[in-house]
């Protein structure tokens, strides 16, 4: 795929192009991961098929199907990125698709080095320009690491953190991208429990008044006879509950009582 995403040979020679190629495509995976990571995470549906993370030397990102020649022109990103989206929490999720992108553009940057005969000094260069940058996965977990030693460390320090605070935006609204995600995901997970709660008691009586279970009202079980029972009706509170540890009921608890007079 050429820089626009469309099937072109794209070669770039020396170790400034490649590097050029390895930072546009980080850009354009970080977008995907910080400041469009609500589009992205909406792309990644986990029904649709074997999708992949795809950045491009323009900046810019596409999630889509791999590459259907094989072997590829490029090394492929990590595949089913989307089955995995919604057994995760999202940040877990978004972290998990970072760490396979870091890995990604180096295969893609040490391929170009591979196919053009990159010496060892060549390789090294291009190494070092790669490893002065935060990995993808360091910006968007907010874990980046100096990397700086000996007299140049106030410097690349000062450097390291211009770059940080120029990505600080993106990561602060990808942050709370994913923290709403979340939110939402925890309340359709309580939505369901209410729901897995109500038909569980719908056909359920109480031991006591015989009426079916009320939504909200509290109600307990007997850990002998297994009945369930209007909280109100066995003068049970839900603050009261708390502290039993076996709860029986009226019955079954003046049953035991006559088992141990008798």
């Amino acid at each position: 795929m050429d820089g626009n995403g469309n099937p072109a040979p794209y070669n770039p020679r020396t170790v400034e192009e490649v590097f050029k190629d390895f930072k546009g495509r980080r850009a354009g995976m970080m977008k995907a991961l910080t400041s469009d990571v609500e589009d992205f995470y909406q792309q990644c549906d986990p029904d649709k098929e074997n999708l992949c993370l795809y950045g491009f030397p323009n900046e810019q990102w596409e999630v889509n199907l791999p590459a259907e020649e094989v072997p590829p022109e490029l090394p492929e990103p990590a595949l089913g990125i989307n089955f995995a989206r919604d057994g995760m929490q999202a940040k877990d999720w978004v972290s998990l698709v970072a760490v396979h992108s870091d890995a990604w553009l180096i295969s893609v940057a040490f391929y170009f080095g591979a196919r053009f005969g990159f010496d060892r000094a060549e390789r090294k260069r291009l190494f070092d320009l790669i490893n002065d940058l935060p990995t993808v996965y360091e910006v968007v977990s907010g874990k980046q690491h100096m990397r700086t030693s000996g007299a140049n460390r106030s410097i690349n320090k000062n450097k390291l953190n211009s770059k940080l605070q120029a990505l600080e935006p993106s990561a602060t609204k990808y942050r709370k991208v994913l923290n709403q995600i979340e939110l939402e995901e925890d309340d359709d997970d309580d939505d369901n429990a209410e729901e897995e709660e109500e038909d569980e008691h719908a056909d359920a009586l109480c031991g006591a008044c015989g009426e079916n279970y009320g939504s909200g009202e509290f109600w307990i079980c007997c850990d002998v006879c297994e009945k369930w029972f209007h909280g109100k009706c066995v003068k049970i509170t839900p603050a009261k509950a708390e502290h039993i540890k076996q709860y029986r009921c009226p019955s079954c608890s003046n049953a035991s009582k006559r088992g141990r007079l008798s």
